[in-house]
C-alpha cells in the first residue's frame, strides 16, 4: 500500500458540513488524516492515506449528501442522462415552486380581493416580489434545518445558488396566469383555480434544466 494526498474541490458550506462528515472520515482505516479549507469559494478536502483515489472520496462524500467536485471541462458519458441528478434537481425545484407559490398566488388573490383597482403590471411586479421573498424564506428555513446552516449563512446561501431559478420561475408561473385568464381573479370560477394549477407546470419545467446543470456541472444546489 502506498500512502498518498489528495486535494480536491468539494460542495461543502460550512463548519456544519464538515462536522456531517467527521465521523465517516474518521472510521475509515484507509485515511490517516484529512482537514478541510473553508476560507475559499470552492471548499477543498486535503485527504491523506493508504491508497486513496478521487472516487473513493467522492463515495464517502456522498454516504453524507456532498460530493467532489468534477473539473468543470472534464465530459463523461452523456451529460443530460444523469438519473440521479435530474431526481434531484427536480426535488430542490419542488421546493422552490412551493415557495414561490405561497407568495406569488397569494399577493394575487389578496390584490383582486382587496385592491381590484391595482393595474395588472403593478399586480404581476408584486407578486414576483412575493414569490421571490417566500421562496427565499423557504429555502433559508430548510438549509437552517436540515443542512444545519447558520441563518445569515443558509439566506446568502439561498440567494446565490436559488435566485436565478426563482426569477425564472415566477415569470413563466405569471405570464401563463396572465394568458389564461388575463389576470382577472375569478375566485367563484373553477377554471380560475384550474389555470393557477396549470400555471405551476411552466414554473417547474422552466428553471428545471438550469437547476440541473448547475447540479450536474458545478456540484451545485441550495438544498
Amino acid at each position: 500500500m502506498s500512502s498518498a494526498t489528495l486535494t480536491l474541490p468539494t460542495n461543502l458550506h460550512c463548519s456544519a458540513c464538515v462536522e456531517k462528515i467527521e465521523p465517516i472520515l474518521n472510521e475509515e482505516k484507509s485515511i490517516q488524516d484529512w482537514s478541510v479549507d473553508l476560507e475559499p469559494d470552492v471548499k477543498t478536502l486535503s485527504i491523506q492515506g493508504n491508497d486513496i483515489t478521487e472516487d473513493y472520496v467522492d463515495r464517502l462524500l456522498q454516504k453524507a449528501g456532498y460530493a467532489v467536485v468534477r473539473e468543470q471541462g472534464t465530459k463523461t458519458g452523456n451529460f443530460w442522462g444523469d438519473a440521479q441528478k435530474w431526481k434531484r434537481a427536480s426535488f430542490n425545484t419542488l421546493n422552490c415552486l412551493i415557495g414561490c407559490s405561497i407568495g406569488d398566488f397569494g399577493m394575487i388573490i389578496f390584490l383582486q380581493a382587496y385592491y381590484s383597482e391595482t393595474s395588472i403590471m403593478t399586480q404581476m411586479i408584486l407578486a414576483i416580489i412575493a414569490g421571490l421573498t417566500t421562496s427565499v424564506m423557504l429555502e433559508t428555513i430548510i438549509m437552517k434545518v436540515r443542512e444545519q446552516f447558520g441563518w445569515k449563512e443558509a439566506f446568502q446561501t439561498a440567494i446565490s445558488m436559488s435566485f436565478i431559478s426563482m426569477i425564472a420561475m415566477e415569470i413563466a408561473m405569471n405570464v401563463t396566469d396572465f394568458a389564461m385568464t388575463g389576470g382577472k381573479a375569478a375566485f367563484a370560477d373553477p377554471m380560475y383555480w384550474i389555470a393557477l394549477a396549470i400555471a405551476l407546470l411552466p414554473g417547474f419545467l422552466v428553471p428545471l434544466p438550469y437547476n440541473y446543470y448547475k447540479l450536474k456541472k458545478f456540484n451545485k444546489a441550495c438544498h
